[in-house]
C-alpha cells in the first residue's frame, strides 16, 4: 500500500484554494457565519466561504485512499487536476463525485444483490415481523452472499483487467473491455431470451444474431427484470407457508368468536417456530447460492 504524506495533502488543499479564486479557508473545520460574513476559525477569516475548503478537502481525501504500489499514475488520472482553473477544477470534481455516488447502485444491478435482497425481504414480510430482522441486517447480509456468488466472476475482473492496469501493462480502455467480458457471461448465464428479445424489440435492433451484437445498455436491463421475476418466484413460494398459518389463525378466531385479537399478532410466533423447526435461515441460503452456480 502506498500513500501521499501530508505535506502532499496539505499542497493539495492550498492548490485548490487558489484554483477557486476564493480566499482561504484558514484550518479545516472553519465555518461560515451568514449573519456576521466571518469564519469561525482562529483568525476569523472575513468573508470566508465553505465550498472552496470542502472541494478543495475531498479531492486530498481521494488522493489519501490506498493503492497499489505502481498503480498511482492510473488513479491520478481519474483525480481531478488541483492545478486548473476554478471551474474546470468544479466541473471535474462534480463528476468525480456523481461516479462515486451512483457506482453502488449500478454495481447492484449488475450482480446477484438484487435477487438476494427482493427474496430477503420477501422473507421478513411473510414473517410479518416488520422490523425482524432489522433492514441493516438484511442488506449486509445480501451484500456478503453477493460477495460469496460473484466470487469467480470478480476474481476473473481482478486478474485480467485489475492487476493488469495496476502493473501499466493494458490501458483503461483495455481494462474495461477485461472487465466488461466476465460480468457480461454473467448476466446472460441469467437473462431469460424472452427479456433480451423483448428489449431488442423496444431498441428496434434486427441484427442480433449471436451474443456479441447484444450492446451492454440492452444487456443490463434485460438482466434485472429476469432477476426480479425470479426472485419473485422465489418470494411466492416462501410466501405459501406463512399465508396458510395466517389463515388457519383467522379462520379459528373468526370460529370461537374473537374478534378483538389481531390475527397476525397471534400467527407470528406460529410463523418464527414453523421457520426455525425448518431451519429456513439454512434452506434459504443454499437455495440462493445454488442459483448462481
Amino acid at each position: 500500500m502506498m500513500y501521499l504524506p501530508s505535506r502532499t495533502v496539505r499542497d493539495a488543499v492550498k492548490q485548490a484554494t487558489r484554483a477557486s479564486g476564493l480566499p482561504s479557508c484558514g484550518p479545516v473545520g472553519a465555518e461560515y457565519t451568514e449573519a456576521s460574513g466571518r469564519g469561525s476559525g482562529p483568525a476569523g477569516a472575513p468573508g470566508t466561504r465553505r465550498v472552496p475548503l470542502v472541494a478543495a478537502t475531498l479531492g486530498a481525501l481521494l488522493m489519501l485512499l490506498p493503492q497499489p504500489a505502481g498503480a498511482q499514475e492510473g488513479w491520478e488520472q481519474l483525480l481531478p487536476d488541483l492545478t486548473s482553473s476554478g471551474e474546470a477544477f468544479g466541473a471535474k470534481l462534480i463528476l468525480l463525485v456523481t461516479i462515486i455516488a451512483v457506482a453502488p447502485a449500478f454495481l447492484a444491478m449488475v450482480t446477484s444483490f438484487t435477487r438476494i435482497v427482493v427474496v430477503l425481504y420477501f422473507l421478513r414480510s411473510g414473517l410479518g415481523a416488520h422490523d425482524i430482522p432489522p433492514a441493516q441486517v438484511l442488506l449486509g447480509l445480501a451484500l456478503f452472499l453477493t460477495f460469496f456468488t460473484m466470487r469467480p466472476t470478480l476474481e476473473e475482473i481482478n486478474d485480467k483487467a485489475l492487476q493488469p492496469y495496476f502493473s501499466h501493462t493494458i490501458t483503461a480502455e483495455t481494462a474495461l473491455r477485461h472487465a466488461e467480458t466476465p460480468l457480461r457471461a454473467f448476466m446472460f448465464r441469467h437473462a431469460r431470451t424472452a427479456d433480451i428479445a423483448l428489449f431488442a424489440r423496444l431498441a428496434k435492433l434486427q441484427n442480433i444474431k449471436r451474443r456479441g451484437d447484444v450492446p451492454t445498455s440492452l444487456l443490463i436491463p434485460a438482466f434485472i427484470i429476469s432477476e426480479l421475476k425470479t426472485a419473485f418466484q422465489i418470494g411466492f413460494i416462501i410466501y405459501l407457508p406463512f399465508l396458510v398459518i395466517d389463515l388457519v389463525v383467522t379462520s379459528t378466531l373468526v370460529s370461537v368468536g374473537v374478534f378483538m385479537l389481531p390475527p397476525m399478532l397471534l400467527s407470528l410466533p406460529f410463523k418464527v417456530l414453523l421457520f426455525i423447526l425448518v431451519d429456513g435461515w439454512r434452506l434459504l441460503t443454499v437455495s440462493l447460492v445454488q442459483g448462481f452456480y
